[in-house]
């Protein structure tokens, strides 16, 4: 049975980092549920995105907003995008071994990570 109080947390974490660097569900919340909870990769990735669809960091958006800090245009043509992309990697992933699929999310994580540190 998982905790109430530690997923609320976790999401209070999320949500913290997502409002100072824009990030939180993939970056934080995936990794925690499988590392933590012990939920299986495909479930995590899942119910994370579940998470994010009512609120999308409405708040932290509105924060943005009132320092002028969003190109409105260029979310919207992000936008377009993950409507078109999220789909297919959806299908992908749910098709992957779980075992499989945390690798590659953990492979892309690594990555990232590596290019922004060492990346001019």
């Amino acid at each position: 049975m998982l905790k109430v109080s530690g997923i609320i947390l976790l999401g209070m974490v999320a949500g913290y980092f997502s409002g100072l660097i824009g990030l939180g569900g993939g970056v934080i919340i995936v990794p925690a549920l499988v590392l933590i909870f012990g939920i299986a990769q495909p479930m995590a990735q899942g119910t994370t995105l579940a998470m994010m669809l009512p609120p999308i960091g409405i708040l932290a958006v509105l924060a943005y907003q009132q320092k002028a800090m969003i190109d409105w245009r260029l979310a919207g043509l992000l936008c377009i995008g993950f409507l078109i992309g999220s789909p297919l990697g959806a299908k992908l992933a749910i098709g992957l071994p779980p075992e499989t699929l945390k690798k590659v999310f953990a492979s892309v994580l690594l990555l990232i990570s590596l290019k922004m540190l060492l990346g001019k």
